[in-house]
């Protein structure tokens, strides 16, 4: 949709006519806005129950729709860990009452995550998106086994953090690579993770579970997934902006940069823009992690693991992945959109007539600095502060309605706000 356009919205719905309906006129915008479909952000950290001084589902809703996304799955690891519909209800109630986009919550595979003994996953079924225990790899292979079992009766999609605990080194904080070596750091290696996927997949094929591989950072992995998909395995992946568009030589010793899995080296960060490119990958997801200021001031080797991205996620990938020609608009929206919401069942989004409009506006052109200061998230950690974006998220819209209107940023009369 570029700047001469109109839209029609009544009762919540595309509209052919505005008669009795909210116009939007992008005419007197300066920039080129596009209509994309709505993002799904299948990997977020919204921290309530249990930690909400970090964030609360209101703050990382309020932050995921300045971001443009209408759905957003959340991980369990919450206090209560909903492994049971009762450890579920808080996080259910808290949603019910202040989000303000969709959420849909996973189950944890174990209880409590401990990784030794199964969640009532049978029972959670009916009202999460899927199971997962993120943050903790299924360390027992045993364990692995009946959980892939449990999860492939349920017919949900099983996300796995994929990591091998005991060739972790004790303080290690970034990838086992040159910044480590040159920073007197405690190197990851790269086979933590691609270890863990490797021995999953043989799960796989035994038990036919569909199962989604988290925040995908090594060359090894994306090889390894692309083998798995070549075989017609039910396997799926996601990775994240900063391994798109980072590599380890872009470090600072600042808790900002501290993320796990780690920022891999440049190899590895062109194996992933290769398999984002050709669908290897199949989404892009934030892993959104927010701490507070005090978790993340201890720089790298102090400071807690995790970094927010529900607000810088669609600019970056616009400017770094669009404008250079490693994707284009349409597979950026099927990377964001389209195929996050096929694997993990969420609401369709975009806009067609007589359809509910689950879209977000895009101003490109513009010259954006990230700011976090003007978060809408609690965290504010996050590698790109002070990168220059090109995009800017003008209006989200969930069924019709306004989740975040920016509108008046870009030049435009926004019908949803008194004037």
């Amino acid at each position: 949709m570029g700047g001469r356009c109109s839209l029609c919205i009544r009762d919540g719905r595309i509209a052919a006519t505005c008669v009795g309906g909210a116009e939007i006129d992008f005419s007197a915008s300066p920039f080129k806005v596009l209509a994309l479909p709505a993002p799904a952000d299948v990997h977020v950290h919204l921290r309530e129950p249990g930690f909400e001084y970090k964030e609360t589902i209101a703050t990382g809703t309020a932050a995921a729709a300045a971001g443009g996304f209408t759905d957003v799955c959340a991980m369990p690891n919450l206090r209560p860990v909903p492994d049971s519909p009762e450890t579920l209800r808080p996080q259910l109630d808290a949603m019910a009452s202040s989000a303000r986009i969709r959420v849909h919550p996973y189950g944890a595979i174990t209880k409590g995550e401990a990784g030794r003994e199964l969640a009532d996953m049978a029972a959670l079924a009916p009202y999460v998106v899927a199971f997962s225990d993120d943050g903790k790899g299924l360390q027992d292979e045993g364990i692995a086994r009946e959980a892939f079992a449990a999860v492939r009766e349920t017919g949900k999609p099983l996300a796995a953090h994929c990591e091998v605990e005991p060739l972790v080194p004790r303080g290690g904080c970034v990838h086992d690579g040159a910044f480590a070596r040159a920073h007197r750091l405690t190197g990851i290696p790269s086979s933590s993770e691609w270890k863990m996927v490797e021995r999953d997949l043989g799960i796989v094929r035994d038990t036919g579970v569909r199962y989604h591989v988290c925040h995908v950072s090594t060359k090894e992995s994306v090889a390894l997934v692309r083998a798995a998909k070549r075989d017609g395995l039910p396997v799926t992946c996601e990775t994240a902006p900063h391994y798109l568009i980072l590599s380890d030589g872009d470090l600072a010793d600042e808790g900002r940069f501290k993320m796990n899995p780690p920022v891999r080296g440049a190899a590895d960060r062109d194996a992933l823009l290769e398999g984002i490119a050709d669908g290897t990958i199949d989404c892009i997801a934030t892993d959104h992690a927010p701490h507070s200021l005090d978790e993340k001031g201890r720089g790298l080797a102090g400071s807690a693991f995790g970094i927010v991205g529900l607000e810088t996620s669609l600019p970056l990938c616009a400017t770094i992945l669009v404008k250079r020609g490693i994707l284009s608009w349409a597979q950026l929206a099927d990377r964001m959109s389209t195929r996050p919401r096929g694997i993990f069942g969420l609401p369709s989004a975009g806009l067609s007539a007589g359809s509910g409009a689950n879209a977000v506006f895009v101003a490109v052109g513009v010259d954006d600095i990230v700011d976090p200061g003007k978060f809408q998230s609690k965290g504010r950690a996050t590698p790109f502060a002070g990168w220059a974006v090109a995009a800017r998220i003008a209006l989200t819209l969930i069924d019709g309605r306004p989740a975040f209107d920016n509108l008046a940023s870009i030049g435009v009369r926004s019908p949803f706000t008194k004037q």
